[in-house]
């Protein structure tokens, strides 16, 4: 007589990627080929999208002059000899070095078929940077992601064009509400995506944003096993330094 286990019932497969809202998941060279180039430079930038990047990331500030340019701390300057260093914001773009682009350079050396995320350190530049994205063709405002974590910010700026799109940028731990309760108010205030750092994520988070139709991006992923691990949680964004990389994983990790 067979015992239990020869009638073990037969599970269905475990699937070995879960499901995502972006098949593939959006390849976001962090900063540029910041791995390969001098970050948020157009050399950064055109070489990000000569490694197959589907997405270029970097951050955005206003000169005094109302220009939106991408730098990462909105300083610039020597800090040898005791140099104080400049806030863009108080210059105007002709005063800036020229390894800092405008937005509206980018959109003209890269075009405006890519997905573009901007994380938000001037909120005074948004109005600009809408208006760029304009100029560069309707479909560039929907592939705008403008990344910030004041909620109340995010939700203003959907009153400005119902296009863009908004991402919450923020840690697991900072969620004090708990997940189901942050992606219930998301979805609420029309913020389209979440943006946390890869190490936050597990597959039942993926599952839990994707249940109210919020996209799921994961930062910091330098290394083959991590992209390919948030790819298999069904992560929908990946942001990354090395673009080769990231795509390359992307890319078997979906095939």
């Amino acid at each position: 007589m067979a015992g239990w286990w020869g009638h073990r019932r037969r599970w269905p497969p475990v699937p070995t990627r879960l499901p995502s809202l972006r098949t593939p998941p959006i390849g976001f060279a962090h900063r540029g080929a910041r791995a390969h180039a001098p970050e948020n430079t157009l050399e950064a930038f055109r070489l990000a999208r000569r490694l197959g990047a589907t997405g270029l990331e970097s951050d955005v500030w206003l000169t005094a002059d109302g220009e939106a340019v991408l730098d990462h701390d909105g300083m610039f300057g020597s800090l040898l000899r005791f140099r104080r260093r400049t806030r863009i914001l108080d210059v105007r773009r002709a005063e800036l070095p020229s390894h800092i682009p405008t937005l509206a350079e980018l959109y003209e050396a890269c075009g405006s078929d890519l997905e573009v995320s901007l994380d938000v350190k001037d909120p005074a530049a948004v109005p600009r940077v809408l208006e760029v994205a304009r100029a560069a063709g309707d479909v560039a405002l929907g592939r705008l992601w403008l990344c910030h974590d004041d909620l109340d910010l995010l939700s203003s700026w959907r009153a400005l064009d119902g296009r863009v799109r908004l991402v919450d940028s923020t840690r697991l731990a900072r969620i004090k509400e708990g997940p189901e309760r942050r992606a219930a108010t998301l979805a609420a205030r029309d913020i389209d995506a979440i943006n946390m750092h890869h190490a936050d994520w597990t597959g039942g988070l993926t599952t839990l944003f994707h249940r109210f139709d919020r996209y799921a991006f994961a930062w910091d992923a330098q290394f083959e096993r991590v992209i390919r691990d948030v790819v298999a949680m069904g992560i929908d964004g990946v942001f990354s330094d090395h673009v080769d990389v990231l795509m390359e994983s992307i890319d078997a990790a979906t095939a």
